[in-house]
């Protein structure tokens, strides 16, 4: 699409300056440059008279006459430098009057504090390393644009950097994971991306073809069949943290690609798991935010200090559908449901209403971290039958927020009842068993427990951000048409 006429001029105004500077003997995208270190590394050792070597993109100007102001940015800091006609050279201070904000520039010179106070780098020399042709988002108002923020992550970060804040945590929450789990005997493992069979939850798959095998694909859903092959194998204990893939929508909670991690024990349980995951997300939360309660500023609190409420499934449910639910007849629990404006279809069953009352009206209400426990058996095929109740599951659903963050499981290791849960849920469809990890039970799998975290989800809590989106640095979007603004074809 044809650029506006605002957009033009500003870029034509800014290739003007990029053939001033070419002709003072500037490269626009030049060569590397060996700095002192980072923005915030020079400020930190910054001693009067110092002679260091920064670079940055300029991101404010105030010419004065025979001198200049400006700042430079970088990913770790915003940093003042001063340039005088005097000191620098006619020539050299004449061509920084083509510098346009956002571009990339090189400075040599020595510290030195202003009259106010301020830390300040003194110009001797300069170099243009990269010339921007688009103006930058109006430094006042910051970029406020949703999709914008989320199509061009780049703008954001350079117009709002306090966004940095919640990536820069997530950073450090995955660091915090490897280091917790391998601390205590985990070893990290790397599973197939590309299945030939979408296994270990369910929910719908992307579709691929691989050309040099001949035949479909899918992008895995789960790496759980996997990892616990690894269990037959003779691997103790083992985690993956990495992409997962499941072709349903998109909401402030649900991308079809995102990050999960998976851990499994062997000779572990459910509560092994509940442990596990408390200490895992109590300690993330002191070691990035410095303190176990966490949420939005003006939001409800969340307090991450174990131990966390534990409640069964069916008590729950009592809680906030009446003591005699489960004695209701179909009709009535229907009936109940329509009235709070559930969509229910006549041939649910009274299982499949009392989990939509679940999904739909008490999990939300759960703020606090809540371990959901012994869930229905048809809800949960990989997990192992409560010894007391063969019609339920030894399972948790770790809820915060009024969001499932974590699954876990005493895990099913019978071959027997494995393969005939798997294949009641396949429909009678033998092509959708997976038989080598069938196969791979029949060897045997020793007890275990296993949970999976949303990576995503997890960072929402901590960082008490809404939206998946705004913890995700480039989401999925559908794609637009072109826009004024963009760049035209080469």
């Amino acid at each position: 699409m044809e650029l506006s006429a605002h957009e033009k001029e500003f870029r034509q105004q800014r290739l003007a300056n990029l053939a001033t500077l070419q002709a003072a003997g500037h490269t626009p995208y030049g060569r590397a440059f060996a700095r002192t270190g980072t923005l915030a590394e020079i400020r930190a050792a910054f001693a009067e008279g110092r002679p260091v070597q920064a670079a940055g993109r300029v991101v404010a100007v105030r010419e004065m006459g025979k001198s200049t102001f400006a700042h430079l940015q970088d990913g770790t800091d915003k940093f003042q430098i001063y340039l005088q006609k005097n000191a620098l050279g006619e020539e050299p201070f004449a061509a920084f009057k083509a510098i346009d904000l956002g571009d990339f520039i090189g400075v040599s010179g020595e510290l030195f504090t202003t009259r106010t106070g301020e830390q300040s780098l003194k110009v001797a020399q300069w170099e243009l390393l990269a010339k921007s042709l688009h103006p930058l988002p109006e430094k006042w108002h910051g970029l406020q644009d949703t999709e914008v923020r989320y199509r061009q992550r780049y703008l954001d970060l350079i117009a709002n950097p306090e966004v940095r804040r919640v990536f820069n945590a997530r950073s450090r929450i995955l660091s915090f994971i490897r280091r917790f789990l391998e601390a205590r005997g985990y070893f990290e493992v790397e599973t197939p991306v590309l299945q030939t069979l979408a296994g270990g939850a369910i929910a719908t798959p992307f579709k691929t073809f691989y050309n040099a095998l001949g035949q479909p694909m899918y992008m895995r859903i789960a790496p759980e069949l996997y990892l616990k092959r690894l269990l037959v194998g003779g691997y103790d204990k083992v985690f993956e943290l990495g992409k997962n893939y499941r072709n349903e929508g998109l909401d402030r909670s649900h991308n079809p690609e995102f990050t999960a991690l998976e851990v499994y024990e062997a000779y572990g349980d459910v509560r092994t798991m509940m442990k596990l995951v408390e200490e895992l997300v109590s300690g993330a939360a002191q070691e990035v935010c410095g303190t176990m309660v966490v949420g939005p500023a003006d939001g409800e609190k969340i307090d991450l200090t174990p131990p966390w409420r534990v409640v069964a499934y069916h008590d729950l449910v009592r809680e906030h559908a009446g003591a005699d639910w489960f004695e209701r007849t179909v009709e009535s629990a229907r009936d109940w449901a329509r009235a709070r404006e559930l969509d229910i279809p006549a041939t649910m069953t009274h299982a499949e209403i009392t989990h939509e009352v679940y999904d739909k009206l008490i999990e939300k209400k759960l703020m606090q971290p809540t371990f959901v426990t012994r869930l229905p058996a048809e809800l949960v095929p990989l997990a192992k039958r409560c010894p007391d109740n063969p019609a339920l599951v030894d399972v948790f659903e770790l809820v915060v927020r009024g969001r499932e963050l974590c699954p876990g499981y005493t895990e099913l290791n019978d071959p027997l009842d494995q393969r005939a849960r798997l294949a009641e849920q396949a429909g009678g469809d033998a092509g959708k068993l997976d038989e080598d990890f069938l196969r791979a039970l029949e060897y045997g799998m020793p007890p275990a427990g296993g949970m999976g975290i949303g990576i995503d989800r997890l960072v929402m809590v901590l960082t008490g951000e809404e939206s998946v989106r705004d913890v995700m640095l480039f989401p999925q979007m559908k794609t637009r048409a072109p826009q004024p603004d963009d760049p035209p074809p080469a």
